[in-house]
Formats: C-alpha cells, structure tokens, sequence
C-alpha cells in the first residue's frame, strides 16, 4: 500500500508501524505545529511533544499499526484519512479513525491539522441521538 503513497506519509506509516521511534520523530520539523481543532487545548509546537505522544502509544499499544486509507495533495498540503488500532496494555481494543492535514516541505511535517479521535463501537446512540445530545444537552431524550 506504501508504495502508491505519498512519500512522507509513506516514511510516517513505515515507521509508525515498525515501531521505531527515531524514524518517527525524524518525519517531523523542528518546527513542527500541531492544531487539534475540535480540543484546542491538545494544540502543541515542536518534536518533543511528539516524541513524547509517540513514547507513550508504543509503550501502551504495543502492537499499534497505522494505515492511510485516502489521502490527497494540494501543493505542500496533504489531506490523509487514518485508522490506528491495536490492543492496549490491558487487553482492551486501541481504535482511531480520522482526518489529518499536514503541511509537509522538505519530506517532513512542518504542520497538521488533527482530526483523528477514538472510535465509539458501542453502537448504542442514531444519528438523531447523537445529533439531539450535541443541541439539546440539557433535554433528555
């Protein structure tokens, strides 16, 4: 799959998924920026904090794998559509499917925009649930 892929994200997933840190950490810019719209707070700049998020999932995801599903290129932009899954230390299932816009000069990410998130497979909220509780918090269903 690699192979008819861009080649940064081609690097990021070949070293997502073998596990090596280093490698990892090297697709990104010194000055690296990441925004995370839907949580602000998560926003962050510069490759320690992503040595850091990527420490952590290798330690409690040990066997995490990384698959660009779709992506596309708009100049230096690349729009990729991610799923990340794997088995947490406690047995439980790692699962995230998203969006991530990455500003990339040089073979390396100078910027993304990240939209991935967990997965809810509890299946238990429709469309009209889900869409009733971000309007009408206050009103049971």
């Amino acid at each position: 799959m690699t192979a008819d892929m861009h080649p940064f994200l081609a690097k990021l997933v070949q070293a997502t998924n073998a596990h090596d840190l280093d490698a990892l950490v090297d697709c990104f810019d010194t000055s690296y920026r990441n925004e995370t719209p839907a949580h602000p707070g998560r926003a962050f700049q510069g490759r320690e904090q992503v040595l850091a998020n990527w420490r952590q999932i290798f330690t409690f995801v040990p066997d995490v794998h990384a698959s660009v599903l779709r992506w596309a290129a708009d100049g230096c932009d690349l729009w990729s559509e991610w799923e990340m899954s794997g088995s947490r230390l406690d047995g439980t299932r790692h699962l995230m499917r998203g969006v991530i816009v990455f500003g990339v000069q040089d073979g390396r990410a100078t910027s993304a925009r990240f939209y991935l998130e967990p997965v809810d497979e509890t299946g238990t909220a429709s469309a009209d649930d889900a869409v009733r509780a971000e309007v009408h918090a206050d009103t049971p269903s």
